[in-house]
């Protein structure tokens, strides 16, 4: 049994694992990993995957049309336009240029959430000017909701945790993320932005009042802090609680059939199912065009306090929106509820480690426990967390609300 207190699983300084990624930072070891034994393979499989022209997820390959529509949500298109335009303003020229893309451009599709550099797309936080960050950080705080911002700001304050835990100070810190800008920053004309480092990514576009915030990737190893000035910060603990509770509220008879795997790394598994890297989530980066078919149980099927708690889940999962986006959100998932799936691996007695998915025609959310990546634990943990969102049928990146904005095709 793993334990629950991620000290147990720090690396001793000399181990070879952290010892050999001493005084690097992430140009030097973007490098490295190449030839690591554990990234190598994983840069070289994503490396493929990245060129492929956009599908989206589908669960058969297949695009279902007809399910997002252009409409006013309120988004805070006025605040992310001054944001934007304030950041652009104080840029000198060279910056301005590596920040800038296309709104169509292929970099969309770089993010990644390992601490490897594999794209060095827009600017790099950790290389900037302290005024220059804040002026990046204000464009994703004008976008969220004040709970999402301090989610991110967290997640971003545990992988400096993580990285002084481990002595790897230059490779994980608050700033080890890159920052770029899509299109021209308008209040009525489609544009976004796109933040990406270890365990944060989020892909943001603005189609007039209309707000996408997908792909996501938040995530935390360890998902907790035991000491120094922010000693007792946990995150992703109202997922994990709800999500235990309503596998508690379930009927046993539906229970056993929402679980597709009764263990995490279980034998009935076909190869393939676990990766290296993404273990058990199905919609991490480079995963554009994954093929997910449907599992687990209609969450029709449900009493209805196990239905509350599915759209719980999903609050909490969109709670980084504003008001408006959140809640148009929840209304769009709501309305395909007929059409939702809740599936499960692991266990879900106590405090075990699991995976969920929650996935319908507009939605797939997932949360998943893992193994160590810079803690030596060799089973997953409840200490090291992974949670996606993705918008499947096309509508990552907003790309089927910018194209009928726009009256064109995105090809890249």
């Amino acid at each position: 049994m793993t334990s629950s207190n991620f000290r147990d699983y720090l690396y001793s300084p000399d181990d070879a694992r952290v010892a050999s990624l001493r005084g690097l930072d992430a140009r030097a070891y973007a490098e490295q990993a190449k030839t690591d034994s554990f990234a190598g393979p994983m840069i070289e499989g994503w490396a493929k995957l990245y060129p492929e022209p956009y599908v989206g997820l589908t669960t058969d390959g297949e695009v279902q049309p007809g399910l997002f529509d252009l409409r006013e949500e309120s988004a805070p298109v006025r605040e992310m336009t001054a944001a934007a335009s304030s950041l652009l303003a104080a840029l000198p020229a060279e910056q301005t240029a590596r920040l800038r893309y296309p709104l169509d451009a292929h970099e969309w599709r770089t993010w990644a959430n390992p601490e490897f550099m594999q794209h060095d797309t827009g600017l790099r936080l950790d290389e900037l000017a302290d005024e220059t960050v804040d002026a990046i950080l204000a464009i994703v705080e004008a976008t969220l909701s004040p709970e999402g911002y301090r989610l991110v700001r967290d997640l971003m304050y545990i992988n400096g945790y993580l990285g002084a835990a481990v002595e790897l100070p230059a490779l994980m810190n608050e700033r080890s993320y890159n920052f770029a800008l899509y299109g021209e920053p308008s209040r009525t004309e489609p544009w976004g932005w796109q933040l990406f480092g270890h365990h944060v990514a989020l892909n943001a576009v603005v189609i007039g009042g209309q707000l996408v915030l997908s792909p996501v990737f938040l995530g935390a190893e360890p998902s907790v802090v035991d000491d120094g000035p922010r000693a007792g910060l946990r995150v992703f603990d109202d997922r994990i609680h709800t999500a235990r509770e309503l596998m508690r509220t379930l009927e046993p008879s539906v229970r056993q059939r929402v679980i597709s795997y009764a263990q995490l790394v279980d034998p009935a598994m076909p190869p393939g199912r676990i990766h290296a890297g993404d273990e058990r989530h199905l919609g991490g980066c480079f995963r554009d065009n994954a093929v997910v078919p449907y599992e687990g149980v209609r969450v029709t099927e449900f009493g209805e306090r196990g239905k509350q708690l599915v759209l719980e889940l999903a609050r909490q999962f969109f709670a980084f929106l504003p008001a408006g986006p959140a809640a148009a959100k929840l209304a769009h998932i709501e309305a395909h509820f007929d059409e939702t799936r809740f599936s499960w691996i692991g266990g879900h007695e106590g405090a075990e480690p699991f995976y969920f998915r929650i996935q319908s025609p507009v939605t797939m959310l997932e949360l998943d426990h893992h193994t160590g990546v810079f803690l030596s634990n060799d089973e997953p943990g409840d200490f090291h967390i992974h949670t996606v969102i993705r918008t499947p049928n096309a509508n990552d990146y907003g790309r089927v609300l910018v194209e009928r904005a726009t009256g064109r095709k995105l090809v890249a």
